[in-house]
């Protein structure tokens, strides 16, 4: 008993002596406090903000309305072999992957506190779907700092290619637990027998939404108003996170800390054959995902090759702010934080090994002549949008990404199905 008692209050009197240093730094360097605390908070107000929100009212409502319980109908059965993940989980990858983090993780809490999902498949579910949005990935990277939108193709394919792979991986986290039965999870069967497993998938799939909404049971107008509540709640809180983390950054820089951990970097990239050029960039990146990116791009004595993967790492990784808004997220059930964390280091491993090996096939002038003419068009920038035009494009281009990834999940679902149809008649 003695030792997790003296472990508790060493923990607590480590976290109080940072907090007390970092209030004595504040008021030692107020100008590096106010001018970081203005830059984190236009990144949330020009960024975060019109890109984020539409996302996290939309998701609030298709909850409410129960479409997302017929989607999950539709793709259970290729989310249940391919993730050990129920098919509503197949939701959450697809806004998670068109809206970038923290949705998939504010969806993922959403799903837990409904008891849709078990704790291990919400582990294995926000584990993966934590990953940059299109728009930031295409517009702020690619064009903004890198200046090449050609870039985003291999960032993409290494960024959203290994997490699929995470979530392969992630399967394999706690076997031993059963999954959600299927009746469970998606309101299969009706009490009066009108829907029930042997009806078609698409018939169960609208049942699952009637009964969805029903349960629900909010008026059209509670449910919009509820959900512009949440979502804006859980924007200050992003919002705030993002504040902080630029500030402690900042003050880390001021007293020396930082410079000491370059060259620590420094010295742990030349062990690694990378320059260490990017050691700026990744110091950044640990803490903050924009700030990281930003600073691969800057790094241009380091070659466009190492650039490329530094990005993949720093956008897989998401910084330490989005670590600390995924668990100020997860916190409100009982999904924990260690399996995401090892999650994150998997995946920005696994990024920059794919944007290592893709980036040189990529760019072959074979390859770069059969790319869509607008990716070479700078005017898609998005430091010369304003904010609401990043709302419209994050909203568009978000939207139109989530529906392509439900399509294919869906067809690839009803092969399955088809398959196994043919295989019952056939015996």
């Amino acid at each position: 008993m003695s030792r997790p008692r003296t472990s508790s209050s060493m923990l607590i009197t480590f976290i109080a002596a940072a907090i007390s240093m970092f209030i004595l730094l504040m008021m030692i360097y107020p100008n590096t406090v106010l001018t970081a605390s203005t830059r984190g908070l236009a990144i949330w107000w020009d960024v975060l903000f019109p890109s984020l929100l539409p996302f996290f009212i939309i998701s609030e409502a298709l909850l409410g309305f129960g479409i997302v319980h017929f989607i999950g109908t539709l793709l259970d059965p290729i989310m249940r072999p391919m993730f050990r993940i129920p098919g509503i989980g197949g939701f959450v990858v697809a806004m998670g992957f068109a809206s970038g983090y923290p949705v998939g993780a504010k969806l993922t809490t959403q799903l837990r506190l409904q008891k849709l999902i078990s704790r291990e498949e919400g582990e294995r579910l926000v584990a993966f779907t934590t990953s940059s949005d299109p728009i930031f990935l295409i517009g702020a990277v690619s064009i903004g700092f890198f200046g090449d939108a050609r870039l985003a193709l291999t960032i993409a394919l290494a960024h959203y290619g290994s997490a699929f792979v995470v979530g392969l991986l992630m399967r394999f986290h706690a076997p031993q637990v059963p999954m959600t039965p299927l009746t469970s999870s998606t309101e299969l069967t009706a009490p009066d027998g009108q829907c029930t497993k042997r009806s078609s998938i698409l018939i169960r799939a609208f049942w699952a939404m009637h009964v969805a909404r029903q349960k629900d049971g909010r008026s059209l107008g509670t449910l919009l108003q509820e959900a512009v509540t949440s979502s804006l709640k859980l924007m200050i809180v992003v919002g705030g996170l993002v504040v902080f983390f630029s500030v402690a950054l900042d003050l880390l820089t001021v007293i020396g800390v930082m410079h000491t951990w370059e060259a620590v970097l420094q010295w742990f990239l030349r062990a690694v054959h990378l320059p260490p050029s990017l050691s700026s960039a990744f110091s950044g990146g640990i803490f903050e995902v924009t700030l990281g990116a930003k600073g691969a791009g800057a790094a241009g004595s380091a070659g466009m090759h190492a650039q490329v993967v530094a990005a993949a790492w720093i956008l897989s990784w998401g910084g330490l702010s989005v670590h600390a808004q995924i668990v100020s997220i997860m916190n409100q059930c009982d999904l924990r934080y260690m399996p995401f964390l090892l999650s994150r280091l998997v995946h920005s491993l696994l990024a920059a090994l794919a944007a290592f090996i893709l980036y040189p096939l990529l760019h072959l002038s074979t390859v770069q002549s059969l790319l869509p003419a607008w990716l070479s068009s700078s005017r898609h920038s998005m430091q010369t949008l304003k904010i609401w035009d990043i709302a419209w494009s994050a909203t568009q281009t978000g939207l139109m990404t989530a529906t392509i990834l439900i399509g294919l999940l869906s067809a690839a679902s009803a092969a399955i199905v088809l398959l196994r149809y043919m295989r019952r008649t056939s015996k």
